[in-house]
């Protein structure tokens, strides 16, 4: 077994509670006594042995139909590919905006103003393009930064992906996340990458950029599966909207190193140089950016449309129905203790 080869899914029965699995096509490999990704990361961590002897030692001979999970016919589901299984106060959902050329046009054509003056986004991804990608051992550039929530924002394949009441409207972000673990030292661990939808609200950013912050805090959805490693140089994939079980819009993709204004290395130290992004013991969701958006060609969700993303060298394509809130925003009443 090699590290390329691994893919993980984290699973969840009814009656027997949480599990991991391992990717064997067409079956489910299912893994004794690991109940998480998290804690087999984090055993791989503590006792300095390698995952995939881990894995190895662990594997039993219960399998399942990968084909009947997926589809949603077994009694088992797929949750998130990476969580903290415990308390989800104690995962931090994040991204990196920016990252991508269509990503900063995008930006550009909502917040372009009379003049030709590049906008403060397109100034920052060419800050990005100049010095984005350091040397081996150096400090870059520093990327745009967002937050997205807890651990309970995360979905997973098949789960829905809602756009809230006090919403102007939700739109795919279809990128790459990186599910990462911080170890009792205070040291952060890459664990692995996974295909991920970092659902937002464009309406509400394009009003004004300094909604972004809140335009970002929405569900979102990585999975199904976690590759714990994969070659982050040139990646391509694609992404399509389904409504009735007909494709309304759909576009080639592509993400890593080479199509990005930051490497990998520069991403990640601007995240975790916050000694509050290094407490012992936190798992961290991280969406690296995206190369498409609907949202750009005037598409507009609704309920009950599917977003399939896929990623090659990822695993299958994670799909999320949307649900559209129906309900008006109701005021929310903060009660004082005196």
């Amino acid at each position: 077994m090699t590290t390329t080869s691994i893919r993980l899914v984290q699973i969840m029965h009814p009656q027997l509670g949480r599990q991991v699995g391992l990717v064997q096509e067409p079956f489910l490999v299912l893994l004794q006594q690991v109940r998480s990704v998290y804690n087999l990361a984090l055993e791989a961590i503590n006792t300095k042995n390698k995952v995939a002897a881990i894995i190895q030692s662990r594997l039993s001979a219960e399998t399942l139909d990968y084909d009947a999970v997926y589809q949603g016919l077994s009694d088992w589901r797929l949750l998130p590919a990476f969580d903290h299984p415990e308390n989800p106060m104690n995962c931090i959902v994040s991204g990196t905006g920016l990252t991508h050329k269509n990503s900063a046009l995008n930006r550009q054509m909502m917040h372009q103003a009379a003049t030709d003056k590049p906008t403060d986004s397109m100034q920052m991804y060419l800050w990005g393009l100049a010095g984005g990608q350091p040397e081996a051992g150096t400090v870059g550039v520093q990327p745009e930064w967002f937050y997205k929530g807890i651990g309970a924002m995360l979905r997973g394949h098949s789960e829905t992906l809602e756009v809230p009441s006090y919403a102007n409207d939700g739109g795919e972000e279809p990128e790459i996340a990186g599910a990462y673990l911080v170890d009792s030292e205070g040291y952060p661990w890459r664990i692995g990458f996974c295909t991920g939808n970092e659902f937002s609200d464009h309406v509400m950013e394009k009003k004004n950029y300094l909604y972004l912050a809140p335009s970002k805090l929405r569900t979102c959805a990585i999975g199904p599966e976690l590759v714990l490693d994969t070659n982050f140089q040139d990646i391509s994939g694609s992404v399509r909207i389904l409504r009735n079980k007909e494709i309304i819009w759909s576009k080639e993709i592509k993400t890593g190193e080479k199509n990005m204004a930051h490497s990998l290395q520069n991403l990640e130290h601007h995240h975790f140089k916050y000694a509050g992004h290094r407490v012992p013991g936190q798992a961290h969701v991280h969406f690296y950016g995206a190369d498409a958006f609907s949202f750009g060609e005037k598409v507009q969700l609704q309920s009950g449309d599917i977003i399939a993303i896929e990623w090659a060298g990822l695993g299958r394509s994670l799909l999320n129905p949307i649900k559209v809130a129906a309900e008006k925003e109701e005021l929310v009443q903060v009660k004082s203790i005196t």
